[in-house]
């Protein structure tokens, strides 16, 4: 028996749901599928499904053994994609992790343009304001805002930087009186963004002067865009950045507070980083992706 045959009829048969359905999805005889899958449950000694005239399900055993197959099969395709990347076209699945809404305003919009130019290229994409480890294997690229990786297994690629614009609606701006100096930041109702479980003071620095303060307001987040939101409907002044909010701001539904000033969360800093294992070094999905992304944020 082709034991790595068997394996592929078997999941196969776990995806569509049957032994029909898997075997008209691959063009073999379903008497094919149905045969080799007996067979690898007479080698394993166990059974991985159980049989009704509707369906078939996994037995515990079987979904144990599921999962393992899937991996294999992955491994064997990433093992494939690993040699056409290395060609003179980017192929295969370039597996990407980038925040949210970074994510959703910056780098989505463009996409169709960069399958366009890579038309042998897939993506797929998770959007999270997690620090997800690439060291599992899971990723092939992530994009991160701030802070570089402080991990040294880890290649660090600058891609660009932004601004943080300390931002409110008109309307809770409106009868507070001219705010002259950021001090005055510690008697308003200040938006903040949390990370992990805690919020950073709100560094400030002009020339030669410079403040930290620990400011105060009704209202956190680990969503830089709920803040945008409740900055939005009055709620107070957050600290965002400045590809979220440029369009709010040009269009007056924001404005501007101390923009003389460079702000920060604490000592964040004002990086675009692309971070990836030191064995894609050479990998024509992920350079093409780097390239890309200098490319839009220039």
């Amino acid at each position: 028996m082709d034991k790595l045959l068997a394996m592929k009829m078997f999941t196969a048969t776990v995806d569509a749901q049957g032994f029909s359905a898997a075997a008209r999805k691959l063009g073999v005889a379903t008497s094919s599928v149905t045969r080799l899958v007996d067979g690898l449950e007479a080698e394993l000694g166990t059974t991985l499904l159980n049989r009704s005239t509707r369906q078939v399900t996994l037995t515990e055993a079987g979904a144990r053994y599921y999962s393992r197959a899937r991996d294999i099969f992955e491994a064997l395709d990433e093992a494939d994609a690993s040699v056409a990347d290395r060609g003179e076209e980017p192929v295969g699945v370039l597996r990407l992790c980038m925040p949210v809404e970074f994510g959703r305003r910056v780098i989505a919009p463009h996409l169709g343009h960069f399958l366009a130019r890579y038309p042998a290229l897939e993506l797929d994409i998770d959007m999270s304001d997690r620090l997800d480890d690439l060291l599992d294997g899971r990723y092939d690229l992530s994009i991160r805002l701030g802070d570089p990786s402080p991990n040294d297994e880890l290649v660090c690629r600058p891609l660009g930087r932004f601004e943080r614009w300390l931002v409110a609606g008109p309307g809770y701006l409106a009868g507070r009186g001219n705010l002259q100096h950021p001090s005055q930041l510690l008697d308003h109702a200040c938006l903040r963004f949390r990370y992990g479980q805690k919020a950073r003071p709100w560094r400030l620095k002009r020339g030669p002067e410079g403040l930290e303060l620990d400011v105060n307001g009704p209202l956190r987040s680990a969503n830089a865009d709920l803040l945008r939101e409740a900055a939005l409907a009055d709620t107070g002044i957050a600290l965002l950045a400045d590809w979220l909010v440029r369009e709010d701001v040009a269009a007056g539904r924001l404005q501007r507070v101390f923009s003389d000033w460079q702000a920060s969360p604490g000592a964040a800093n004002d990086s675009i980083n692309a971070l990836y294992l030191p064995n894609h070094r050479g990998s024509r999905r992920v350079q093409a992706f780097i390239g890309f992304c200098e490319e839009l944020l220039s």
